[in-house]
């Protein structure tokens, strides 16, 4: 039974890039609010810009927002919208504009707000351009930071589809950074933690996560690199001591090629590329899932596309998927909360109500 009082905040991404297009894809269909209530924040002007480039399928009717000022005042059965950001915004489609990104942060910052507060369940982002935030001075190399920023927990980006989970041990650093950056005790948590998202926020009971090497031929036996036998697979060997099902160091290319990452309910890779390419192969609509955080987030797994931006040709489905994502992590992630809950609560509550219950005096009103 679906709950569409689920609040879903939604922000706009660069206005510059597709991200109102796909935002607009998705909420045209009166169907979705009946599976949540969205709350999308961004600019008017953008959005009237892009709704003109949407084309409406004859059956469905125009979409109509409902204006609030937060997430607090949306409304039930609408497409609701919270105006952030500078009203005169210039729309340039396909260009990086530091104004462009500054009315993306707006967004941002008032969905985490609305968040943190409980107003809202989950928030989706469209994608924004790094580099023109960094010029806009956002301070973080992604929204995987930002939310980590915002919030409690240590971030664990996951990129997910119906075929494949892919958990990166590294994330928005250089490449010659990444073998420094790895050490065992550090795989250790993001291994346990990686199971404990799965069993909460998928719902896996018990799962099973390949952890890939490092090096080439997993190392070569040192011959190619000594980060496997000295870091991962020590942190592989604890962690399934621990009881994690964890295996590993595989060799990447062999696991993809195999197709023997089926036999894995997740993957931890060691760097951005290393999982990412393999996986947005396979899973071209997938997700961008920040686990570890007392939030739940989600995103398309695409980036601003300026080459397409305002040419009304970008595909939702992504947006539409990460939508899904967001409220399904929700639900199930309450109802671990609440088969996982210790049953000595429940009884001493019973217990207490139940001792409350002798000390109410019930008087005799029947005629004598």
């Amino acid at each position: 039974m679906f709950d569409n009082r689920i609040k879903i905040g939604i922000t706009q991404g660069d206005t510059n890039g597709i991200g109102w297009e796909v935002i607009l894809k998705t909420f045209i269909d009166p169907m979705v609010t009946e599976l949540c209530t969205p709350v999308i924040y961004g600019n008017r002007k953008a959005a009237e810009h892009y709704m003109s480039l949407v084309e409406v399928d004859e059956e469905l009717q125009p979409l109509k927002f409902y204006y609030c000022s937060s997430a607090e005042q949306a409304r039930y059965g609408a497409v609701n919208f919270v105006e952030v950001g500078q009203k005169d915004l210039k729309i340039e489609p396909g260009k990086a504009t530091t104004d462009a990104a500054k009315a993306a942060m707006a967004a941002l910052e008032a969905a985490v707000v609305d968040v943190n507060n409980g107003s809202l369940a989950a928030v989706v982002t469209a994608p924004i351009s790094k580099e023109s935030m960094n010029d806009a001075g956002f301070g973080f190399t992604g929204h995987t930071e930002f939310f980590e920023a915002k919030s409690e927990g240590n971030a664990m980006m996951i990129m997910c589809s119906d075929i494949l989970r892919v958990a990166l041990a590294t994330i928005h650093i250089p490449v010659d950074k990444v073998a420094s950056s790895l050490d065992k005790e550090s795989l250790v948590e993001q291994i346990t933690s990686l199971r404990d998202t799965l069993k909460s926020d998928f719902g896996i009971v018990e799962p099973r996560i390949a952890v890939l090497a490092l090096n080439p031929h997993a190392g070569d036996g040192g011959l190619l690199g000594t980060e496997e036998n000295e870091i991962i697979r020590p942190a592989v060997v604890e962690a399934y001591e621990s009881g994690v099902l964890a295996f590993g160091p595989l060799a990447a290319d062999g696991l993809f090629a195999s197709g023997g990452f089926s036999r894995y309910d997740a993957i931890l890779a060691m760097y951005h590329d290393q999982g990412l390419t393999p996986f947005k192969t396979l899973s071209p609509d997938g997700v961008n899932f920040t686990a570890g955080l007392d939030l739940v987030r989600t995103s398309p797994d695409h980036g601003v596309a300026y080459d397409i931006a305002g040419k009304g040709v970008a595909d939702a489905q992504s947006m539409r998927n990460a939508l899904y994502a967001a409220i399904d992590i929700v639900r199930r992630r309450d109802s671990f909360a609440r088969w996982s809950r210790n049953p000595l609560e429940r009884f001493e509550r019973d217990r207490g109500r139940d001792m409350s219950m002798k000390d109410i005096k019930v008087e005799d009103t029947t005629e004598q």
